[in-house]
């Protein structure tokens, strides 16, 4: 990832398009076309044996017949020629290429390297820089630039746009231009064959012209540089993405339960959060988010104040609100008492709040004035609705004044179209966000609380792996399961990992037969809890290979036996290596949870919390986040679950001693920084309750050859 030499595609002095020609209907004529549209100040040189000029602009035959030097190069080949093009134009000082062509996959001889691959070795042998292939273009509308295919230009402006996608990008040149939306660059990086979005995000960062960065996103290739550069964009301005393909075709077969439960896209909305990053979910919240991060004060809090001159109205709010896990404020009883001495008798005494259609504008006012003071309100939602009684701009221009000057953020929803068309020309003018619905006002201000929260997150930097864990003992067992060709550790062997990493797990104990494990029960002391050990059963509880509560020896021998004829009924193939055994846990009101750990193609490991047990993927309720984890990810990893709402405490349930949970996934976040070799691990349960947490079940799978290992935090895509 780097930005050497991407000046040159921004701010040229001179632009070669190679492959100009006089077919309207060729990408080199339309490239041409538009260069020449846009008024880019300096030399625009057609290049192509085949004509002598091309829009009217003198034509030269090759690369090497060029008058002078061009920093940079539209290449519009077939793209047998472009590895040589590209060499031809490093050799003579060229330092950006943008690469329109399709097709660079195919072999550039039999046998021999794509000619992509060829491209870029070229290119970089004279430090050039190339965007694409495969790509739409690029349009600088503050430089005159606009060396792409598409139907349409740019407004000047300062939003960023970053693309993967040719046809979004036409589409939304399409329908920015006639919103009156203008960006500052226009980037499609088409297959990324060199720069990508790390690039693109680094370079953006240090742009004066860029007040914001929009991002539609197919796939990331890597991730530890995506994840850098976007982190450090995101502490400079706002950055806002779309990443498409939410639903996956398949998964991918996993042997833990987080790695059937931690899904592609699920890993994306981690990274993203966790680097600053807002995701929207189409492309119109794209700027309607920019344009709400860009006009509204910071939102100090989560609580919203909604009031309105209908009661219909104020409930669509609450109703998208909660849906979309957002809060309503809560009124103290010092502002329900001035709501009172303003409000007609028999209000709802709640938050939303009803001004009742015949409000005269001076109950608009104070209501706003009250509500902008309640210490839990931390932004103010006003919807109204057009009414013959008072006219919407009469209204509009009583609360401008406290608006604009509130030091909280004030949304506002004006209901209709021309009827209060002048009411939201005042707000806008002043830069109070407006909308035409409660739902979208709703989403703006969830919006801010999500932009806010991702401002936590990449403020705290993460540390590196504390002092606390035994790591020779680990790498010893781990060095033992891999000498014995084996990549699943037994259930005592994780369980001897996790205790060596800190975190808090339940005596075990292994038998080899029957007898033996009633000499581990008299050890351990009845009840105890009875597995199968076998190399080839992950799940013990499928194959019924878990008996619980075993109160003495007739019991533990009976159960051993029938444990034993079930599984080979169930499973002939496997080897029965013997028994743990394990005291039976009492831990009053607690719940089951589960941690874990798997790792993703594109950002490495990922951990994972959630609602644990032998229901755990039909239940499907967890979070994901990217190691290392700080204090405030973990939290939030925990308030994203239903579980978190019983593990807060509910009737006669204690609350869960919580600091005990936010320990133990940092002491898994430290485990899985400080060995890369680990591929997933489940804990499963992990029992909690108000005093402390204890993992019960334990598994951890391998990279099976150490030299696929790679070295602590190389594999890391935020790096401590």
């Amino acid at each position: 990832m780097s930005t050497h030499n991407m000046h040159a595609f921004f701010h040229p002095e001179a632009i070669a398009v190679v492959g100009a020609s006089g077919n309207p209907k060729s990408l080199g004529h339309m490239v041409m076309k538009n260069l020449l549209l846009a008024e880019f100040p300096g030399p625009i040189i057609p290049v192509n044996p085949k004509y002598e000029s091309v829009c009217g602009v003198l034509a030269y035959p090759s690369v090497e017949q060029l008058p002078r030097l061009v920093d940079l190069a539209v290449i519009c080949t077939p793209p047998a020629m472009i590895p040589q093009l590209v060499d031809a134009l490093g050799e003579l000082g060229t330092k950006a290429a943008i690469v329109l062509t399709a097709g660079m996959g195919a072999e550039s001889k039999p046998g021999g390297p794509s000619l992509q691959t060829l491209m870029v070795e070229n290119a970089r042998c004279h430090e050039m820089r190339i965007l694409g292939p495969n790509c739409l273009g690029l349009l600088v509308p503050g430089s005159g630039i606009n060396a792409s295919f598409a139907h349409a230009g740019s407004l000047k402006g300062s939003l960023a746009f970053v693309s993967q996608s040719g046809a979004i990008s036409t589409g939304v040149l399409d329908w920015a231009k006639s919103s009156g939306i203008g960006f500052s660059c226009f980037i499609s990086l088409g297959n990324s064959a060199d720069i990508n979005f790390g690039d693109a995000l680094e370079y953006l960062t240090e742009d004066d012209a860029t007040t914001a960065i929009l991002l539609y996103i197919e796939s990331v290739k890597n991730g530890a540089g995506f994840m850098k550069a976007a982190t450090l964009a995101a502490k400079r301005k706002p950055v806002i993405a779309i990443k498409s393909g939410r639903v996956a075709a398949a998964q991918k077969a996993a042997a833990s339960h987080t790695g059937a439960l931690a899904g592609s896209d699920e890993v994306y909305d981690a990274a993203f959060r966790q680097a600053g990053i807002l995701r929207v979910p189409a492309i119109e919240d794209l700027f309607g988010a920019v344009e709400t991060l860009g006009k509204a004060k910071p939102v100090k809090g989560n609580g919203l104040a909604i009031f309105s001159n209908g009661g219909g109205p104020g409930v669509m709010a609450t109703d998208s609100l909660v849906m979309n896990q957002g809060r309503l404020a809560s009124f103290s009883q010092g502002t329900l008492a001035k709501l009172d001495a303003v409000l007609p008798r028999g209000w709802s005494q709640a938050n939303p709040v009803d001004l009742i259609g015949d409000a005269p504008p001076e109950r608009y006012v104070e209501t706003l004035k009250i509500l902008l003071e309640d210490a839990d309100s931390s932004a103010v939602l006003f919807i109204h609705a057009p009414s013959a009684i008072v006219p919407s701009d009469v209204i509009a221009e009583a609360m401008l004044d406290v608006a604009s000057n509130a030091t909280k953020t004030v949304f506002t929803c004006w209901l209709g179209r021309d009827g209060v068309a002048r009411a939201k020309h005042l707000f806008s003018e002043v830069g109070i966000p407006c909308f035409d619905t409660p739902e979208d006002a709703v989403l703006a201000f969830i919006d801010m609380t999500r932009y806010r929260k991702s401002q936590w997150f990449i403020a705290e930097e993460p540390g590196k792996p504390r002092n606390h864990m035994d790591r020779d003992r680990i790498r010893d067992i781990f060095r033992n399961v891999l000498d014995q060709d084996r990549d699943i550790l037994s259930e005592p062997e994780a369980k001897t990992v996790l205790a060596a990493a800190g975190l808090p797990v339940i005596e075990t104990r292994i038998a080899r037969d029957t007898q033996g494990c009633v000499s581990m029960a008299h050890e351990l002391g009845y009840p105890v809890v009875l597995k199968i050990i076998s190399p080839q059963i992950s799940h013990k509880s499928d194959v019924g290979g878990v008996a619980l509560n075993l109160e003495n020896d007739e019991q533990l021998l009976a159960a051993a036996e029938s444990m034993v004829r079930r599984v080979k009924a169930m499973r002939p193939d496997v080897t029965i290596e013997g028994f743990s055994v394990q005291e039976m846990v009492k831990m009053p009101s607690s719940h089951e949870l589960i941690l874990g750990s798997t790792r993703d193609a594109v950002f490495g490991p990922v951990l994972m919390f959630g609602h644990g047990g032998t229901a755990v993927e039909v239940i499907r309720d967890h979070a994901v986040a990217l190691p290392p984890l700080t204090l405030s990810v973990a939290k939030d990893m925990v308030a994203q679950t239903r579980i978190s709402r019983l593990l807060a405490g509910y009737r006669d349930r204690p609350k869960a001693n919580m600091e005990a949970i936010y320990q133990a996934l940092l002491q898994l976040s430290d485990l899985v920084v400080s060995f890369p070799e680990i591929l997933e691990l489940d804990i499963n349960p992990l029992l909690a309750n108000d005093k402390q947490v204890t993992a019960l079940d334990a598994r951890i799978r391998l990279h099976q050859k150490a030299s696929s290992v790679v070295e602590e935090q190389e594999c890391l895509a935020i790096n401590p």
